[in-house]
């Protein structure tokens, strides 16, 4: 039988794992000590601060004023000119001057630019011999349709003393009918060639473009020295348009066109120039939409002067649509109101609260009823008066809420 080998334990190998779990219980209780200190320090502290404020937690307070306020339907807006005109060229042929430049102001009947006219003044020229060749020829069949008529009387004469046969008779009867229906012909031609003649010295007119309008020179699509068919369409030459009288095209959303009324107070305001307002009247919504990027906006507009060519064309504008405004209201924060479903009883309907703060630096509930307000103000109807001082919100728990967003771990990405 083989001896096998014996392994044996000593005392201090046994021991060895036993120190370990003691000195780590001690580390534990040490950090649960820590802790514990910690956190009664932050008790004490924010007790300490409480007794040194009265009791109370410190809160953001704002007093009540007196003050307009107005609840508006937003939309970004595009001035355009309410009258404009693209004065084209009704004929075709090389644009030879254009009298007027962008920017200048011009009257009605101003000329404006001319087409050469030497095309169509030969046109004119050939309509006019066309003509005076009818009206001479108009005389030549008039003179035979008279010597017919004579022929015609003498033969019908004759047949009644027997003179001449009855054939004779049908054939001068026959003969006079054609002369006539000649002459007839020759002056529905000389009618048709007297309207050609006409129609080409209308275009002839045409060919000095004046402006039908008083206004201001906007664009200048065509140069001088330019072609134009005026063909199948009638090409622009200027556009004029009436810069006293400027309209705001405003896109809003369909969520906020359903309130828009006509006539109601709107005003916008310029990137320049953010405290200035310019008045208008909601004039026209149109009726068919633009959609952009699956958004559909329709477009409300209203009209504003602009006698001091302060406002121009295609300036951005930001637009508000007033749906009730008041003045001298008795305002209060929109953050400091509380909305109840129900009453104090649990049975009447909704309320409206707001937390006063008293002269003795106490707090109270106030039931108050709410007139008009918006995303920054509400008017109070009843239950404040200026001067009261409300609470907005609790600072201490704002600075909580905030350390607690500060302290949140990033996202993985």
């Amino acid at each position: 039988m083989n001896d096998q080998p014996v392994i044996t334990t000593s005392g201090a190998a046994k021991a060895a794992p036993q120190k370990r779990k003691s000195a780590r219980k001690t580390s534990y209780i040490k950090w649960l000590l820590v802790a514990a200190v910690l956190a009664g320090g932050a008790v004490w502290y924010w007790q300490s601060a409480g007794a040194s404020n009265g009791g109370a937690t410190a809160q953001l307070t704002q007093k009540v004023v007196s003050g307009d306020i107005e609840n508006a339907i937003t939309a970004v807006g595009t001035l355009k000119a309410l009258r404009s005109v693209n004065v084209g060229a009704q004929v075709s042929g090389q644009l030879k001057s254009v009298k007027v430049e962008v920017g200048d102001e011009v009257t009605q009947g101003q000329l404006l630019a001319e087409i050469d006219p030497a095309p169509i003044e030969k046109r004119v020229e050939m309509s006019s011999a066309q003509l005076d060749n009818l009206e001479a020829q108009l005389v030549s069949r008039e003179a035979l349709a008279k010597i017919k008529k004579l022929n015609a009387d003498r033969q019908r004469a004759l047949l009644s003393t027997r003179g001449v046969s009855q054939a004779t008779v049908d054939q001068a009867d026959a003969d006079l009918v054609i002369a006539q229906a000649d002459v007839k012909s020759l002056r529905a031609q000389i009618r048709q060639q007297q309207a050609q003649v006409e129609s080409e010295k209308v275009d002839l007119g045409y060919t000095k473009i004046y402006s039908p309008m008083n206004g201001t020179i906007v664009e200048q699509p065509s140069k001088e020295g330019e072609t134009l068919n005026a063909v199948q369409s009638a090409p622009t030459v200027v556009t004029v348009a009436d810069l006293t009288m400027l309209s705001v095209e405003a896109q809003v959303s369909e969520a906020d066109i359903s309130r828009l009324k006509i006539g109601m107070d709107a005003y916008f305001t310029l990137l320049g120039q953010p405290g200035k307002r310019y008045q208008g009247k909601l004039r026209q919504i149109k009726p068919t939409p633009e959609v952009l990027n699956n958004v559909v906006l329709y477009y409300a507009l209203f009209d504003v002067p602009n006698p001091d060519d302060e406002l121009k064309i295609n300036m951005s504008a930001q637009v508000y649509f007033i749906q009730d405004s008041a003045k001298d209201a008795v305002l209060v924060p929109t953050s400091a109101l509380k909305e109840s479903p129900r009453g104090k009883d649990g049975k009447t309907g909704p309320s409206t609260t707001v937390t006063v703060m008293t002269a003795s630096g106490t707090t109270q509930e106030k039931s108050v009823e709410i007139g008009i307000r918006n995303r920054v103000q509400a008017q109070v109807l009843s239950g404040l008066e200026d001067g009261d001082t409300v609470v907005i919100s609790n600072a201490a728990a704002d600075q909580a809420g905030a350390n607690r967003r500060n302290n949140r771990r990033p996202g993985m990405f």
